[in-house]
């Protein structure tokens, strides 16, 4: 199993990740950018959009500024549905 860290992501985001249940590579590709934020905001209600981008960027190998248009708008999208939910 490869470690979160070969996605590119700091030990910080990594800690968070394995706080809510999520220890390798392939768990958070399993799960995906949306559960694993999803579980985030449930421990860390700080937790942005912006870490949403950065784990879906991370799951597909590329950097934040390479996620399309329509890719980004769905995520924002998602987000925001969270956040009304937690009202």
């Amino acid at each position: 199993m490869a470690t979160l860290a070969s996605l590119g992501l700091g030990k910080t985001m990594e800690r968070k990740l394995h706080s809510v249940g999520i220890h390798s590579a392939e768990e958070l590709k399993a799960i995906g950018s949306r559960q694993a934020v999803f579980r985030l905001r449930a421990q860390y209600p700080s937790t942005c959009a912006v870490i949403l981008y950065y784990l879906e960027a991370a799951i597909r190998g590329v950097e934040i500024k390479q996620l399309d248009a329509a890719c980004k708008s769905e995520l924002k999208a998602y987000f925001q549905q969270l956040r009304q939910l937690e009202e």
